[in-house]
């Protein structure tokens, strides 16, 4: 098990050393998150990614290019909205309102929980050939949520800002980009403490230790990015894309001790060639190195010579991926394999396929089949971008992710209606599960999620994605994904190598519905729903628990009072359901934010 801790949170570890974690965010390369983070598109629709609404369960695969994300009451997850125009889900648009040539948008919402939300930005430059746009983005809330398992409150502080600056310019055969974004977030790890000494788990208030649930966490982000790339089309095409991202912590186990630092160099590249009207060879590439800085508590103990600093130690990690395509008539297929490397103490080499295909097998209908594999890193950036309460003294050898392979058939053969039935495998080795951390020491933080690692997973997923509309007056989706896991541990465990465990906090099925009504052309209703059943996590070996399903409705109005001011208004947890997305962490009941849409 290669995961690092403060020495005071070793004896916990050892404990919770036999239990299997949970976490699993969808696949995104790093180049895509760069792009998402760094761009701000001219028509920008501001998507309803308030406090009490960050983001969703991760879902376990989405088989369109652009993950449908799905708004519930989750800010456990570090708010980032994207800036992109796309097909957003029911309920999260503000208006209906059409950007065209305004240049700026204003945002600005309130409700209960003292949740705030705020987006604004501008077009410096919009031409054909420059584009240069500023933008800032505010989600907040400060106020109390009751635990699940005991009847106490306890307020759940968040406060996350972020801005950027990025710059676009066309030449006539490339075009060059650059941008600056930074991030603060702040936020108080709030979650239920819990005595070890008590082999049941007591969880009555007079056991509860006196670990700082008050102080608020502070984790910072810098990061910078240029590049240039070909235009689309062309005989010979290339990309290369250079960033950096500077990710600290403000404090370790407690505000007494100082947070570790990373630094992470990004490159990106990829030269093709076309041939024979219809053929592309090509070879795309990433290199990732991450350096860190580590505080004094992490670094030897010069009585003992113990050190955890190997686990910090810097590391490289590489991608090559060399492939062919033709494309026909009504067919396109993509023949490649991914060669990967990551250096350090567990060094490892791993190949995958790099394969896509897909036919028109009838009209407006498409079979298509993927079968890739991927290097997750398992940065502690990557890591606080799935789970912002993971421990911040923790990091964890990369996954290797074999294969992730789908197989579905997409069909818009009937008007308005459209249908996507799919189904998929997915092997990963050193994966990652996340499980309560009860630290339980006296003015430290202690109640961290434990992303414990060296767990190789096998999954199975099938499901159906159903949507039909009708003109502009309504619009209905329906999506459901049934799971089936297998998890064992790896030879890292010693005597328990191959020990089958439960995918903990994984859904076994999950399902995705919403409705939006337009009665009249100002006005829009949505209504989005969400079921995810089946997940368990684990406070120690022998406790495992069943945690309760998330089941979320959400309603959200808005109404557009002309081209420039728009109203919107967003009831969440309309049910005023109890659950966590992470054991421990509740989250918000039943919420609501009445809100203004400018566009100038």
């Amino acid at each position: 098990m290669k995961t690092i801790y403060n020495v005071k949170t070793l004896c916990v570890v050892a404990l919770l050393g036999t239990a299997a974690t949970v976490s699993a965010q969808e696949d995104k390369s790093k180049k895509q998150d760069l792009e998402r983070e760094m761009t701000l598109e001219r028509e920008y629709d501001p998507t309803v990614q308030d406090a009490s609404k960050v983001n969703t369960l991760p879902v376990i695969k989405e088989p369109t290019v652009k993950k449908m994300l799905i708004d519930y009451a989750g800010f456990t997850v570090p708010a980032d909205p994207e800036k992109e125009i796309g097909l957003l889900p029911s309920g999260n648009i503000m208006t209906d309102i059409m950007y065209n040539k305004r240049r700026g948008y204003f945002n600005f919402g309130g409700g209960t929980y003292l949740n705030l939300n705020g987006d604004l930005g501008y077009h410096i430059l919009s031409t054909d050939k420059d584009q240069l746009n500023i933008w800032f983005s505010h989600r907040s809330t400060n106020g109390k949520v009751k635990y699940l398992q005991v009847d106490e409150k306890v307020k759940a502080k968040l406060n996350d800002n972020m801005g950027g600056l990025n710059f676009k310019h066309h030449f006539d055969k490339l075009s060059l980009k650059m941008g600056v974004k930074y991030g603060y977030s702040a936020f108080n790890y709030y979650r239920l403490p819990v005595n070890p000494s008590y082999p049941t788990a007591d969880f009555a208030p007079a056991t509860f230790p006196d670990v700082d649930r008050d102080t608020n966490q502070a984790a910072q982000t810098i990061k910078a990015n240029v590049g240039v790339e070909s235009k689309e089309d062309t005989a010979v095409g290339y990309l290369l894309d250079l960033s950096y991202t500077n990710f600290s912590y403000k404090y370790g186990v407690g505000k007494e001790e100082d947070g570790p630092t990373e630094g992470t160099f990004n490159a990106d590249f990829g030269l093709s060639a076309a041939f024979g009207g219809n053929q592309r060879v090509g070879l795309d590439g990433n290199f990732q190195y991450f350096n860190y800085s580590i505080p004094q508590s992490l670094e030897p103990d010069p009585e003992d010579g113990t050190s955890y600093m190997d686990y910090f130690d810097s590391f490289a990690a590489a991608t090559l991926s060399p492939y062919y395509k033709v494309e026909g008539d009504n067919w396109h297929v993509k023949l490649g394999v991914n060669a990967m490397f990551f250096s350090g103490e567990h060094k490892e080499f791993m190949a995958s396929p790099n394969i896509s295909a897909n036919v028109e097998v009838a009209d407006k209908t498409v079979l298509y089949l993927d079968a890739k594999g991927k290097l997750e890193s398992n940065s502690m950036y990557d890591l606080y971008q799935v789970n912002r309460y993971t421990s911040p003294v923790t990091r964890i050898t990369p996954s290797r992710n074999w294969l992730d392979g789908i197989v579905g058939i997409k069909s818009g053969v009937a008007p308005g209606f459209w249908f996507d039935v799919f189904g998929g495998y997915k092997i990963t080795d050193n994966n990652h599960f996340y499980l309560p951390m009860f630290n339980n020491v006296e003015n430290e933080f202690g109640n961290f999620c434990l992303p414990l690692n060296e767990i190789n997973t096998k999954q199975l997923f099938i499901g159906a994605n159903l949507k039909y509309s009708y003109q502009q007056l309504f619009e209905i989706s329906l999506k459901g994904v049934y799971n089936n896991w297998k998890a064992e541990l790896s030879d890292e465990w010693y005597s328990r190598a191959g020990e089958e465990v439960p995918a903990y906090g994984m859904p076994e099925m999950e399902i995705t519905a919403g409705v939006t009504v337009r009665p009249i052309k100002n006005l829009s209703a949505s209504l989005d729903y969400y079921l995810a059943t089946g997940r368990e996590t684990a406070i120690f070996d022998t406790q495992k628990i069943k945690m309760d399903n998330i089941n979320e409705l959400n309603l959200t109005g808005a109404y557009n009072v002309n081209d420039t001011f728009g109203l919107y208004l967003k009831l969440n947890n309309v049910l005023f359901q109890k659950y966590e997305l992470y054991y421990g962490y509740p989250l918000q009941k039943f919420s609501a934010m009445i809100g203004v849409n400018i566009n100038f």
